[in-house]
């Protein structure tokens, strides 16, 4: 396994993927923890589903896969989702969560049915694509070994998704930073905030635009599961390890990065250390590890008996 790392090969084949899936993992667990804790934790799953439909209308659109039609697409998508979903609570008088599930079911389905009645797949955008992502098609053909990581001229033939993820990550790192308290006050006593005059609305939508923003560059690298595992699995696993809001979010970046990390490897290599010769799809794995570390919690976490308590 030792030698496996140090070979070009893992720097050329396996450490693209495992990054994006890292950074992939990293950007979406962040703001999933404010997701959580304000009981929204579906919002991540919804726009990760409407996000398929605006891609392939965007393909249709432009005919390229490119990054920013993808994003653009994506986001009017949420868009249009956002104000479905208000529509339906309305017109229906249904509860935010049922409407919710309507939505993003059905407009899920109808980017199923444009992907099957378009020629989207000739260009590897297909359903699997947008379940699983394509973190095993992540080459990086300009690595000639660990040393290309200090080389700027191989960094610049690094996916693009990597470079995109890590923009990502970096802004909403920032952001939550700079909001820490509005976002922590708002989250806890939305009351007290609206009194002393925090803008809670807009703090709510920034914190959504910051989800819509981690799940839409996501999706296209690793898929709808990863996304929507790393918005539940590392924050509610994290939950239960503390009652402090800065542990927490720590907690659920280090599970987000085991997850990815050991996910990528039982997958890649578990099953040749069972004598078998072939491999297991590295999105799904990377969930189940998620779900895995989440059970465990569930059973040995220190606060799992006080999860409903407030952080602070």
């Amino acid at each position: 396994m030792i030698e496996e790392i140090l070979s070009p090969e893992f720097v050329m084949i396996s450490l693209p993927p495992m990054l994006v899936g890292l950074l992939a993992s990293l950007a979406c667990a962040l703001p999933g923890n404010f997701l959580l804790l304000r009981r929204q934790a579906l919002i991540g799953d919804a726009i990760s589903h409407v996000a398929l439909p605006g891609i392939v209308l965007a393909f249709l659109i432009t005919g390229t896969v490119a990054a920013w039609p993808m994003l653009l697409g994506a986001g009017a998508a949420a868009l249009v989702a956002v104000a479905l979903i208000e529509a339906v609570r309305r017109l229906g008088r249904i509860e935010s969560g049922a409407a919710m599930g309507v939505v993003f079911t059905s407009l899920f389905a109808a980017g199923v049915l444009l992907l099957e009645r378009s020629d989207a797949s000739s260009v590897h955008l297909d359903v699997q694509h947008a379940l699983y992502g394509n973190l095993e098609s992540l080459i990086w053909f300009d690595a000639m070994g660990w040393g290309s990581l200090l080389d700027p001229a191989a960094l610049a033939g690094l996916p693009d998704a990597a470079p995109r993820l890590a923009v990502v990550l970096a802004v909403i790192a920032v952001l939550m930073r700079l909001f820490w308290k509005e976002l922590a006050l708002t989250t806890f006593d939305p009351g007290h905030a609206s009194a002393i005059g925090l803008p809670t609305g807009l703090i709510g939508a920034g914190l959504a635009v910051a989800t819509a923003v981690a799940a839409v560059a996501a999706f296209d690298a690793v898929g709808s599961i990863i996304v929507i595992a790393m918005f539940v699995c590392p924050p509610a696993a994290a939950r239960l390890m503390t009652d402090r809001l800065g542990r927490q979010v720590a907690w659920s970046l280090l599970f987000a990065a085991i997850s990815a990390i050991a996910g990528y490897v039982l997958a890649g290599y578990g099953p040749g250390w069972f004598g078998r010769a072939d491999a297991v799809g590295a999105a799904g794995m990377i969930a189940v590890v998620a779900g895995a570390i989440l059970a465990v919690a569930c059973v040995a976490a220190p606060r799992r008996r006080r999860a409903g308590a407030t952080a602070a």
